[in-house]
Order: structure tokens, then C-alpha cells, then sequence
């Protein structure tokens, strides 16, 4: 029986880094920075006002608050203004803020210090030398890296890749993922259910995983449960269409000791695919290996399993083939509101729900409760050698979907 980092190990060994393309930084929200990009520009580009008020210098204006002093305004400086003359001894310039800074000045003085004179300003109070300015570069300077490789390209990098004059940024292309679901007793939602069908989800729930880790989902499916079918079904799949073959199989279902696993009986003829246990709970049935040179894993049936297995062993090596510099889930300590039971032996993945530093289960530890599992925001992990925690116990959670909102 393989322990959960060894099949992990094993998963993650199937794909390799995904290669770079370059995207214009409009089109890659929510993509993962191939390489370290470099600023274009300083940010700020110019010492500049963080208010609205008058460049002065501090020499002249500093005992304001001791007497209000009176100096003629010499120029207006809106933001945006590229022309800015020098400030002259005796006067202060009227600027906005963002605009930049004219020489000389070494403070700004907010307007509510002032009477707000647009020809003559009466300053009643200064703050120190150098308040309200924004020096040039103290943001970022001119050639340096501005965003690392690994990073997710969310808003706030998007937007620095902007202000530092990038037009294009270097990403990994996405994984193609082919997702499959067998079983004989499945059926597409809304179509009438015989005795002993079920509607078929896993597909749906791990298409949707796929694409949450950043990959590119499709589904197959119905794949017919007889062995030389399957097998010729998923091999013209993986040769891929209009030369776009999938990067990784992701399978549900087939893969028990029982009689009419059609997965298992079908990969494992072909030497490429090994399977066996996994210490853990759900999901101990696992494989992985490839076909036709296509990497493939392969996951239990029933929801719950397939999903905490995607969440274990298939989410974290997508987002290390994207070059997540950070590709597990966010963990956190948190303390049980009651006991639990654990197997010995093997990890137990509860499904649970966490809410400011305190845990409960959610619904038993029955691979089948989906409906438990679309309430929870996390999975409480049980190590191997636990077998019951009291409440008031620290136990620790895998944040997944849902868990930050």
C-alpha cells in the first residue's frame, strides 16, 4: 500500500512544466508568469504630490503654525502637466494630486492648511519637510523585477504589469485535460432514471476542478464499459483532434477489485498504467501511468472519492506543471467543536466546515454524501496514527473552494 506522498510523487512526476507562450496582459488574468519581467519604467516615474494642496518650501512655510504666512501663488500644476517650471523662492505653485513636483519644493501643503487663494494662499499650518511627496522610483525602480516566476496573474499584478510599460507577459500554456467517467449506470442528467441508474456527475465536478487549477477541460462522455471499446474509444481521444491532444487522462470509476472495472482491466494489459491502494480515506483505490504516451490518472467512482483524490494527487501537479511557485492549498490550525473517529492506518480527509479557527464535520465519512460535500469549505486531515479526537483537539484543514468567502 503506497503512502499518500508517494502517489502524489508519482502523479506529479507525469507532467512535466508546461511550455511558455506569451500572451498580451489583457488575455492573461488568471494565468502563471513563465519567467521574472522587469519594470519598464520607475513607479513613480517623477516625484510627485499625494495631495491636493501648494508645493512650497518648508523654509518659508514651516512657522505657519505660529503666524498664518501669505505667498503668492506662481503657477497651477494639474496632473498631467509636463511643462512644470521650477518653483520660485517666495512663492509656491497650486498642484494636484499626481502631478508632479517643480523643483525647489521640498513640501506640499494640504488645501485644508490653507484659505484655498488661487492667486494669494494663506498657509495657516505646515506639516515637516518632505510630507505629502512621492519620490520617484521608491515604488519600484527602472529594471527591476517586478513580478517573479510562479506568480499568479491576478488584478493587482495585471495592473503593475501596466503601470510598468509591459505590453506582453511570458505564461505556461494551460494542460489540456481529458476527463472521463465510466459506469454502466450512468445516466445525463434529465434523462429518466431506470432502477440501478444513477445521473452521472464526476465528469461535471472533476471538469470543473480541472479548470479551477487552471487547466482546460474536456469531457468524454459514456465511454462504453466493454474492455476493446474503451480502449479504442480513449486511444483516439488521446491522439488528439485538429492536432491538440491532451495533455493528461483524468479517469473516474473502474478501478476497484471487483468484477467490470473497465478501466483497470483496460490499462492494465498494457504494462503502462500501474494501480493499487492509496492509505487513505476516501479514494484508496488509485493508478497512474500513462497510455499511448499520454499521462494519465486514474480515480476512484464515487464522487466524494474522486473529488478528494482530484484535491490530493491531480490539482497540486497541474499547478506545478503551470509553475505555481505555491501549488498546494492553503492550510490553517484549527480546533474541533466535537470528536471524531478515525481508521487506523490510513489518512482520513473529512469534509468539514471552518470558520474562525474552529472546525466541525460536515455529514459522516461516506464517500457517497455529496450533498455534505458541496456544504463544506475545507477537509479536516486525520493522520495515519489517529484514530479518535476529542473536541476542544487541533487538528489541521485544507481550505478548498469556497473556504475565504
Amino acid at each position: 500500500m503506497r503512502t499518500v506522498e508517494e502517489h502524489q510523487a508519482a502523479v506529479t512526476a507525469l507532467l512535466p512544466l508546461m511550455p511558455e507562450e506569451s500572451l498580451p496582459v489583457a488575455a492573461a488574468h488568471g494565468r502563471v508568469l513563465a519567467r521574472d519581467v522587469v519594470a519598464a519604467v520607475a513607479l513613480p516615474g517623477f516625484d510627485n504630490s499625494a495631495m491636493d494642496g501648494y508645493a512650497a518650501r518648508w523654509a518659508e512655510v514651516g512657522g505657519a503654525a505660529g503666524r498664518p504666512v501669505r505667498l503668492p501663488v506662481a503657477e497651477d500644476i494639474p496632473a498631467g502637466r509636463t511643462d512644470v517650471v521650477p518653483l520660485a523662492p517666495g512663492t509656491v505653485h497650486r498642484i494636484m494630486t499626481g502631478a508632479p513636483l517643480p523643483p525647489g519644493a521640498d513640501v506640499v501643503v494640504p488645501v485644508e492648511l490653507t484659505d484655498g487663494g488661487t492667486e494669494l494662499v494663506e498657509i495657516r499650518d505646515s506639516p515637516a519637510a518632505g510630507t505629502h511627496l512621492r519620490r520617484a522610483g521608491e515604488d519600484i525602480a527602472a529594471g527591476a523585477v517586478a513580478l517573479s516566476a510562479g506568480s499568479p496573474l491576478g488584478a493587482a499584478q495585471l495592473g503593475l504589469a501596466a503601470a510598468v510599460g509591459l505590453t506582453e507577459l511570458p505564461v505556461r500554456r494551460r494542460p489540456r485535460v481529458l476527463v472521463l467517467s465510466t459506469g454502466s449506470e450512468l445516466v445525463a442528467p434529465g434523462e429518466p432514471l431506470q432502477p440501478g441508474q444513477i445521473y452521472e456527475s464526476n465528469s461535471l465536478l472533476l471538469a470543473a476542478a480541472v479548470e479551477e487549477a487552471g487547466g482546460v477541460p474536456r469531457r468524454l462522455h459514456f465511454v462504453p464499459d466493454d474492455v476493446e471499446q474503451f480502449l479504442g474509444t480513449v486511444r483516439a481521444e488521446l491522439a488528439g483532434r485538429a492536432g491538440e491532444a491532451p495533455d493528461l487522462l483524468v479517469t473516474s470509476g473502474g478501478v476497484s477489485a471487483g468484477a467490470y472495472e473497465v478501466v483497470k482491466d483496460a490499462f492494465a494489459g498494457l504494462g503502462t498504467v500501474e494501480f493499487g491502494k492509496v492509505a487513505m480515506q476516501p479514494g484508496g483505490p488509485q493508478g497512474a501511468g500513462t497510455v499511448d504516451g499520454v499521462p494519465v490518472v486514474t480515480l476512484p467512482g464515487n464522487p466524494v472519492s474522486a473529488f478528494v483524490s482530484f484535491e490530493v494527487f491531480v490539482r497540486p501537479a497541474l499547478r506545478r506543471a503551470l509553475g505555481h511557485a505555491s501549488p498546494d492549498r492553503l492550510r490553517a490550525p484549527a480546533r474541533l467543536t466535537g470528536p471524531l473517529r478515525s481508521p487506523g492506518g490510513r489518512r482520513q480527509f473529512l469534509r468539514g466546515r471552518y470558520d474562525g479557527g474552529e472546525v466541525f464535520q460536515v455529514g459522516g465519512p461516506g464517500s457517497h454524501l455529496v450533498a455534505h460535500l458541496a456544504r463544506a469549505n475545507c477537509l479536516v486531515v486525520v493522520p495515519e496514527d489517529v484514530t479518535e479526537l476529542a473536541a476542544g483537539a487541533e487538528v489541521d484543514v485544507v481550505l478548498i473552494e469556497g473556504a475565504l468567502r
